[in-house]
């Protein structure tokens, strides 16, 4: 065995952590290549223009498509749009997931809350399409909704950006409830206890205590439904009606105008840059 390699295998038998590291290296230098370098090459892309004739990819640097993205009123429309429902849904996720996950972790009883843990997590188990189609179904005229709402003078909301955000707070809706419910779950009773023996009222403790300590799990929920709204294109497709989101434009594009889709699929990837950036200098971060 050649003298560098034995060194170096000492050094991995003496110290684990190196060892540790040696094994974990290629797996990150590939995940640093697949996304990384797919993000390269999409921002590439964007450079290039399209034949108007042959719709064949010419090699011409340019920002047209960069521009056209920016000043394109309809382009800012879709991106407000996104935005938009990226943030509905993530609020309301929050809003829902709280009480759920308080109930779980500190009012259900311990042998309960397994099971409902179980409860929450099972829809992520059928198909993206079963349930968004299931949706479909209900939020259709004449479908369930208008059975169980008819009676009592409502209605359908039918297609459009509520039954958009609808659908996609119910599919997001695990990922706001499990690291809610982490956090709950540890934290500890002698903080509450010590609150209620100050004489805090229950909506103090929550916004004194409760709230600080579970607000990077809250912020890591966020994460998840806020990107993962923003980069859903089939909800919207099936009960969205005519409204379109960002990823309805870049698939639309991609068939006929690679780097204009390109140049458009930047702007998703900057808005989540930029608010993993916000967050970050929020702090909530650091304690996760």
């Amino acid at each position: 065995m050649p003298a560098p390699v034995r060194r170096l295998a000492g050094a991995l038998h003496r110290r684990p952590g190196l060892r540790l590291a040696a094994l974990l290296s290629a797996p990150m230098a590939w995940l640093v290549l697949a996304y990384l370098g797919s993000l390269a090459v999409l921002l590439l892309s964007a450079f290039w223009t399209t034949n108007e004739f042959t719709s064949n990819i010419e090699h011409l640097w340019n920002t047209d498509n960069f521009q056209q993205v920016l000043t394109d009123p309809l382009y800012r429309s879709v991106t407000l749009r996104t935005l938009g429902i990226a943030v509905a849904v993530t609020v309301l996720d929050a809003l829902l997931a709280f009480p759920m996950a308080f109930y779980m972790a500190r009012v259900a009883r311990p042998r309960n809350r397994h099971l409902l843990l179980v409860a929450v997590l099972t829809p992520l188990w059928a198909g993206y399409l079963v349930k968004a189609y299931a949706w479909w179904v209900m939020l259709s005229h004449g479908g369930v909704i208008d059975w169980i709402t008819g009676p009592f003078g409502g209605s359908s909301p039918g297609f459009g950006i509520p039954a958009v955000v609808i659908v996609l707070t119910y599919l997001w809706l695990p990922y706001m409830v499990l690291p809610l419910y982490t956090a709950l779950e540890q934290l500890p009773d002698s903080l509450l206890a010590a609150s209620a023996d100050l004489g805090a009222r229950p909506w103090r403790t929550f916004t004194g205590v409760v709230l600080p300590l579970v607000k990077p799990a809250l912020i890591a929920g966020s994460v998840f439904t806020f990107s993962l709204s923003l980069g859903d294109y089939l909800t919207v497709q099936i009960v969205g009606g005519t409204s379109q989101m960002l990823g309805n434009v870049i698939a639309s594009n991609v068939t006929l105008n690679l780097p204009l889709a390109a140049a458009t699929s930047c702007v998703p990837v900057l808005l989540i840059i930029g608010y993993l950036l916000a967050v970050r200098r929020t702090g909530a971060l650091d304690n996760l």
